[in-house]
C-alpha cells in the first residue's frame, strides 16, 4: 500500500499518456469546488499529516508542470499568455544617570487598529524612550526631554530584523528577525495571479531571507537602557507575517514554504528539440512528473516540517519538536505552505519556554485580531482559471482567552477577497467583512489562437458581509447589496455599528453602512469624488480623516498628488467631503499610503504627522535640488480643516548616506514619527530628529545610525 502511495496516480497518468501519438489529450488538474462549510481538521498523529503534505505537494507540482504543455499550436492558453490579472490596490529607565525622567503629559505610539491590541512595528515609543530597528541593529534612545534626545545604546540583532512589540509594564521588547539556517531543500516562490500562477523555482540559487528560512524571536529586557539584556530566544521555521500583544500575551504569526527535495524540477532540461517537437516536450514532462513524485513521496515528515529551539538567558538550548496534534488542515484547497500562530506568555517563567503553537497547512493570508480572537483569512486555491470562476476566502477564528495558546474556534466561507486587515472587524461577537468579488468572464472575440474559450476579463463588485460564531462555524448572518461594479475596495474601516468603504476605478466613492442590525447590513450613503483613499482614520463618531491620492476625473496620473480629506459623516445617509489638502506631485510618496503605522494622529493636540518624499524634475540634472524627504505636520480641526504647521526635513541625513549605501530594505527617507506634548520626532533608517511644533525647521536634537555593511 505504501508503494502505491509513493508511485500512485500521477505516475500512472503519465505512463498512460506516453505513446498515444504526437498530440495526446492531457487532462488538467481539476479545480476543487468552494467549500461553503469551511472547517479545519486536526491530525491525530503524524502519518496522516505527512500523507496530506505529500498529496498536496504532488498535486501542486503536477498542476505547475501541466501548464508547460504545448496545446494545439500554443501553450496553456493558446497564445502563450496567462489571463489578465485583476487590478489590485498596490499596510521607566533605571539608567546610569539616576531615576526615571518625568515623561510628557501625552504622546503617540503605534497606530493600532483595535484599542488594547498592540501591533508590531520597527519603531516603539513609551513617551520617554524610542526604540528603532534599522539594518541589523536595535537602537535605544532616551527621548525626553526632547532637547536631550540621546542614543543610549545599540545592540546587534541576528539576521534581518523585521518588527517588534514593546511591553512598557514589563520592560520587554519582543523582536522578530529572519535568519538563514541553511535548511535542506529549497523553497518555492509562487506567482501572483488571482487564480494561481506558474512556479518560479529558486533552481539552486539561495532565495534569501524572503525565501522563508527561520524566524528568530528575541525577548530583550530594556529596564536598563544602557545595557539591554537578552532574556530568551526562540527559533522556528518560517517567515514573519504579523504580530499582536494583549497585556502580557504575545501572538506571532509566521508562514513557511513547502521545501521541495533538492532534485525536484518544474521544467525539463533545455533542449532545442523540445522547442520543435510537442511530442518530445510532452514526454519530457511525463518523465518529470514520475521522477518528481518519487522524490516527494520519499521525503520524511522531518524534511517537510523542521523543529525549532528555545534558548534561555543562560544559553541552555531546549529543542522544540514538531507536535503533529498542533497541525490542522482545511477541508478546502488554500495553497501550499504552513501558517503558525505562536503564543508567547511574557508573565510565564522565561526559562521554561512558555510557548504554544497552532499551525495550518495552508498558504498565508490576512491577519486581524480583536481583544478576544485572532482571524486568519486564506484564499481558495484555483488550480486553473475558468470562466465564471469567482475568488473566495476562508475565515478561520482562534480564541485568545489562554495567553499561551490560540485555540481553534471555527471557520466560515466568504465570496471575494480582502484588501487588508481593516477589511475585518469584530464588534459584540459579530465579524464584519468588506469584500471585493472578482469573477472571470470570457470575451468570445478575444480568445487564444486555437479557438478555445479562455477567461480573459474580470468583473468586480463589492459588499459588506456579517458573520456570527455558531456550533463551531462562522455562519453568514447577512450581506449588503452589491456595489461599485467594475471597481475594487481600496480601504475600509468599521467604527462601532457603522462601516465605511472606499472603492476606485476612476472616481472615489465613499460608501457608508448602517450595521446596527447584523442580519441586515445596509448601505445608506454614497459620495463620489476623484481619486481614492488608502487609509481611513475615525475622528470620533462624526468625522473621518483619510489619506490617499488625488487623480484626474478619468483616473489618470496627469494631475496626481497625495491627498488628505476630512469627511463629515454626521448624517450617515449624506456624507460630505468637508475639507481637502493636496500634497506634492506625480512623484510624491509616503509610507502612509500603504502602511497605517506611518500615519500618526495625535488627538491630544489635534496634530497629524505624515512622512513625505518628492522629486521635482524641473530643476535640471541636480538630483538633490529637487529632492524632498521630510515629515509634514498639520493641525486638523473638524470646523476649519487642515492647517499646515510646517515640515521637519531629513534631507541632509539622506544626503549623508548617499546612493551606494541604499538598499531595498534600508533607505534614509522619513518613514515614521512620534509626537510628545509640543515636540515631533522624525524617524528614518538613518536616525531620529526632534523639533518643537512651533519651529519645525530648527531641530533641537538629532541622532544618527550607521548603514548596514554591504
Amino acid at each position: 500500500m505504501r508503494q502505491w502511495k509513493r508511485y500512485g496516480w500521477v505516475g500512472l497518468a503519465a505512463v498512460a499518456a506516453v505513446g498515444c501519438g504526437d498530440d495526446p489529450e492531457y487532462p488538467k488538474v481539476e479545480n476543487e469546488p468552494v467549500q461553503q462549510q469551511a472547517r479545519l481538521e486536526s491530525f491525530e498523529d503524524c502519518a496522516p499529516l505527512e500523507q496530506y503534505i505529500e498529496d498536496t505537494a504532488t498535486r501542486r507540482m503536477r498542476a505547475s508542470l501541466e501548464q508547460m504543455r504545448p496545446r494545439n499550436g500554443g501553450w496553456l492558453f493558446g497564445d502563450g499568455s496567462m489571463p489578465p490579472r485583476a487590478d489590485a490596490p498596490t499596510e521607566g529607565d533605571a539608567s546610569s544617570g539616576g531615576g526615571s525622567p518625568r515623561g510628557p503629559d501625552d504622546y503617540t505610539g503605534t497606530n493600532n487598529q483595535v484599542a488594547g491590541v498592540h501591533e508590531a512595528d520597527f519603531v516603539q515609543n513609551d513617551g520617554t524612550h524610542i526604540f528603532v530597528l534599522s539594518g541589523p541593529r536595535l537602537y535605544l534612545h532616551r527621548s525626553w526631554p526632547a532637547e536631550q534626545l540621546t542614543l543610549a545604546s545599540s545592540m546587534e540583532i541576528q539576521g534581518w530584523p523585521r518588527e517588534m512589540l514593546y511591553d512598557k509594564e514589563r520592560k520587554r521588547l519582543v523582536i522578530t528577525s529572519q535568519v538563514d539556517d541553511d535548511r535542506p531543500g529549497r523553497p518555492t516562490v509562487w506567482g501572483g495571479l488571482l487564480t494561481g500562477a506558474p512556479v518560479m523555482d529558486c533552481a539552486g540559487f539561495r532565495c534569501g531571507y524572503m525565501g522563508g528560512d527561520t524566524l528568530k524571536v528575541t525577548v530583550v529586557d530594556v529596564s536598563n537602557l544602557s545595557s539591554p539584556q537578552v532574556k530568551q530566544q526562540v527559533f522556528l521555521p518560517g517567515s514573519y507575517l504579523s504580530a499582536r500583544r494583549m497585556d502580557g500575551a504575545v501572538r506571532l504569526v509566521l508562514s513557511d514554504d513547502f521545501r521541495w527535495p533538492a532534485d525536484v524540477r518544474f521544467y525539463p532540461e533545455y533542449s532545442s528539440s523540445l522547442e520543435r517537437s510537442k511530442k518530445q516536450m510532452n514526454e519530457a514532462i511525463d518523465a518529470l512528473l514520475v521522477k518528481n513524485e518519487q522524490l516527494i513521496r520519499a521525503q520524511t515528515l522531518a524534511d517537510w516540517v523542521a523543529p525549532g529551539k528555545h534558548v534561555a538567558e543562560d544559553g541552555t538550548v531546549t529543542p522544540l519538536p514538531v507536535s503533529c496534534g498542533d497541525f490542522y488542515r482545511s477541508n478546502a484547497p488554500t495553497g501550499l505552505g504552513f501558517v503558525t500562530v505562536l503564543s508567547l506568555d511574557l508573565d510565564a517563567a522565561e526559562g521554561a519556554a512558555p510557548l504554544g503553537r497552532t499551525s495550518i497547512v495552508s498558504a498565508p493570508g490576512t491577519v486581524y485580531a480583536s481583544t478576544e480572537a485572532l482571524y486568519l483569512a486564506a484564499s481558495h486555491w484555483w488550480w486553473w482559471p475558468e470562466a465564471n470562476q469567482s475568488d473566495h476566502t476562508y475565515l478561520h477564528k482562534f480564541d485568545l482567552s489562554e495567553p499561551n495558546r490560540a485555540t481553534y474556534a471555527g471557520s466560515g466561507t466568504l465570496e471575494g477577497s480582502l484588501v487588508n486587515q481593516f477589511a475585518m472587524d469584530e464588534h459584540e461577537g459579530v465579524l464584519r467583512v468588506a469584500t471585493t468579488v472578482s469573477t472571470w468572464r470570457v470575451d468570445p472575440t478575444n480568445n487564444g489562437n486555437d479557438g478555445v474559450s479562455v477567461p480573459n476579463s474580470m468583473e468586480t463588485h463589492s459588499r459588506v458581509v456579517t458573520f456570527g460564531a455558531e456550533g463551531g462555524h462562522l455562519q453568514e448572518l447577512g450581506r449588503s447589496e452589491d456595489l461599485a461594479a467594475g471597481e475594487r475596495i481600496f480601504s475600509a474601516r468599521f467604527v462601532g455599528k457603522k462601516g465605511y468603504v472606499v472603492t476606485f476605478r476612476q472616481t472615489d466613492p465613499l460608501f457608508t453602512f448602517d450595521l446596527s442590525d447584523p442580519v441586515h447590513p445596509r448601505k445608506v450613503g454614497e459620495l463620489k469624488i476623484p481619486g481614492f483613499s488608502t487609509y481611513i482614520h475615525p475622528l470620533g463618531d462624526t468625522h473621518l480623516l483619510t489619506f490617499g491620492e488625488d487623480r484626474a476625473e478619468d483616473g489618470t496620473w496627469t494631475s496626481r498628488a497625495l491627498k488628505l480629506s476630512l469627511f463629515d459623516v454626521t448624517d450617515l445617509a449624506h456624507p460630505k467631503e468637508a475639507f481637502t489638502h493636496r500634497m506634492g506631485g506625480t512623484s510624491s510618496y509616503s509610507d502612509a499610503q500603504g502602511d497605517h503605522k506611518a500615519f500618526n494622529f495625535f488627538p491630544a493636540k489635534g496634530l497629524l504627522a505624515l512622512p513625505f518624499t518628492d522629486w521635482n524634475y524641473n530643476n535640471g540634472y541636480d538630483y538633490w535640488t529637487g529632492f524632498t524627504s521630510e515629515l509634514r505636520v498639520f493641525r486638523v480641526d473638524t470646523a476649519t480643516g487642515f492647517t499646515p504647521v510646517g515640515a521637519l526635513s531629513m534631507k541632509d541625513v539622506y544626503q549623508r548616506f548617499n546612493e551606494p549605501q541604499w538598499s531595498w530594505y534600508w533607505s534614509p527617507s522619513v518613514r515614521r514619527s512620534v509626537m510628545a506634548d509640543d515636540y515631533v520626532y522624525a524617524i528614518t533608517d538613518a536616525g531620529i530628529r526632534a523639533s518643537k511644533v512651533g519651529s519645525l525647521q530648527t531641530p533641537v536634537a538629532t541622532t544618527v545610525f550607521q548603514p548596514p555593511v554591504r
